[in-house]
């Protein structure tokens, strides 16, 4: 029988603008997968998704940044959206929380512009990542391999290009959370 991600946390990082299929499929498509999800954002209250640069959905915050522990989540999200990465790569509380998924060596998935954090939290060098087509020249600047691809696996990195590359991207998060997951039962 398969694994299933009944038992894993994901932490999803996100703030006002962010891409709204880039956070709701990828979410969906995990708690499907029986995993449990919770948005942290810099604020209380709910923030607001966009479509692009129209604003669509809002979500409600499960748990404010400063009040999320790293050590609580067995993996990471972080959906994209220009504004929303922007807003958040200068965030030195939203840079202390990747780094924490960094350092532990636990699975963060990344698509879009949401690689700016991982830029501006000093973590892309030497990694292999893609993301949207504009911000290639950033990543590169820091030290990446950028590739022009639909989903990049790096280690216990999953990234993506747009919203169009969903279906991959959710795929290839699914494939990298059950392999922690049969990892952890190898364990047991």
């Amino acid at each position: 029988m398969a694994a299933t991600l009944k038992d894993l946390h994901v932490a999803i990082l996100a703030t006002d603008m962010t891409e709204e299929s880039e956070l709701l499929e990828p979410r969906r498509a995990l708690e499907a997968a029986g995993a449990t999800t919770e948005l942290i954002a810099p604020k209380t209250g709910e923030i607001i998704c966009a479509k692009h640069f129209e604003k669509a959905s809002t979500q409600k915050v499960d748990k404010t940044l400063v009040a999320a522990d790293p050590d609580d989540y067995d993996a990471l999200l972080l959906p994209g959206g220009a504004l929303n990465a922007d807003a958040l790569r200068v965030d030195l509380a939203a840079q202390d929380f990747v780094r924490a998924f960094d350092l532990s060596g636990r699975p963060i998935a990344v698509i879009c512009h949401g690689p700016w954090l991982l830029v501006s939290a000093g973590l892309v060098r030497e990694r292999r990542l893609t993301s949207f087509h504009t911000i290639q020249d950033d990543l590169r600047n820091a030290g990446a391999y950028w590739v022009d691809a639909p989903v990049v696996r790096d280690q216990n990195w999953v990234s993506s290009r747009q919203p169009s590359d969903l279906p991959q991207f959710n795929e290839a998060v699914i494939a990298l959370l059950t392999e922690l997951v049969s990892e952890l039962t190898v364990e047991d």
